[in-house]
């Protein structure tokens, strides 16, 4: 079984990342500052009149400082929200329909994308979904100003500074700064990619030699879909399946032994993994497809006596792109929603 990578690199993950080592928050000016990502830039082959566009004129911008300092540190131990009320908001009628259509929409595209990717449209679409409503909103922050404020700021520096010195290089593909708009923390387009993701994982879908993640469906369906390739995805695989749970089942019995480096409280909610026919051998059943070889964990999100499922390998591939379980669940969820 392959080794799982526990670090997301989607944007959405960002506040899940440890800071850095300590250092003085702004222990510099602001535009000192910025001459020093400049002068880095510079050094790694970012054309000056690039830099001089993505830079004129920065301030700090002290509403994206309040939103990170604002982020959650450690989880307390005092349980977990409940899964249903996350799936009644982020796996709704609306939700679901607009992915329908917007699957219908594409459907000329989706023959190719599975063949050459290997991931079901349904999950990148679901994906979509859930980070920007389908690219009805990708945020309005301008990302030059947002991450060379956070790098500045000094909490997580270098990782913000690389990220600031990859949209100078997405820059310099000929995207003017107007158009580079995204979230607080530095993610943009339809499916909310930082800079370092969209210059390694980003692809032309539509052969018209960029890689608009912005406007084309054709690109971003198929940057997702590379995103899954890499994070892993097994092709023919479901993320998942409903299971029948004896009563009297003994949970404590098929608790994991997993020791996550990242994300722990999400890892340590799933059992040890069994193949589904060992699973079986205990009365656990999948109520889909799944072969008895499959290597499969089980999930109770809400507690005994509530719903179950057998999560595939490539339910971590999913958390890859946000590592949460309420965000993993629903986009699953939805996915199977669309696909019907």
């Amino acid at each position: 079984m392959k080794a799982f990578r526990f670090a997301s690199i989607a944007a959405v993950s960002l506040a899940m990342a440890a800071p850095s080592a300590p250092v003085a928050a702004q222990d510099m000016p602001f535009d000192a500052y910025v001459q020093l990502l400049a002068a880095r830039a510079r050094a790694e082959g970012v054309s000056e009149p690039t830099i001089e566009r993505m830079t004129a004129g920065l301030t700090p911008n002290q509403r994206v400082i309040q939103l990170d300092q604002s982020q959650p540190g450690t989880p307390t131990r005092s349980g977990y929200p409940a899964l249903q009320p996350y799936l009644n908001t982020h796996v709704n009628p609306t939700r679901i329909q607009r992915g329908r259509d917007m699957f219908a929409a594409t459907r000329t595209m989706h023959g190719r994308i599975e063949s050459e990717y290997g991931v079901p449209v349904e999950i990148i679409m679901a994906i979509w979904g859930h980070e920007t409503n389908y690219g009805s909103y990708t945020g309005n922050f301008d990302l030059s100003r947002s991450l060379a404020t956070l790098a500045w700021e000094g909490r997580r520096r270098e990782l913000f500074a690389s990220e600031f010195i990859a949209l100078l290089k997405v820059a310099d593909k000929g995207y003017s700064r107007s158009k580079l708009q995204g979230s607080w923390a530095g993610a943009f387009g339809n499916p909310q990619f930082l800079p370092s993701v969209y210059l390694r994982l980003a692809k032309d879908g539509d052969g018209d030699g960029y890689a608009d993640i912005f406007n084309s469906r054709a690109d971003t369906l198929a940057s997702i879909a590379n995103y899954f390739r890499d994070a892993g995805w097994r092709t023919g695989e479901p993320w998942g399946v409903r299971a029948s749970i004896p009563a009297g089942f003994d949970w404590d019995a098929v608790k994991t032994d997993l020791a996550a480096p990242v994300c722990p409280r999400v890892h340590e909610r799933h059992s040890q993994w069994k193949t589904v026919a060992e699973w079986r051998n205990l009365g656990v059943r999948p109520q889909g497809y799944l072969a008895d070889d499959t290597m499969v964990s089980l999930f109770q999100p809400d507690g005994p006596g509530t719903r179950s499922w057998m999560l595939t390998t490539n339910y971590r591939v999913i958390l890859e792109y946000n590592c949460s379980n309420y965000y993993a669940m629903s986009v699953g969820l939805l996915a199977d929603e669309i696909a019907q």
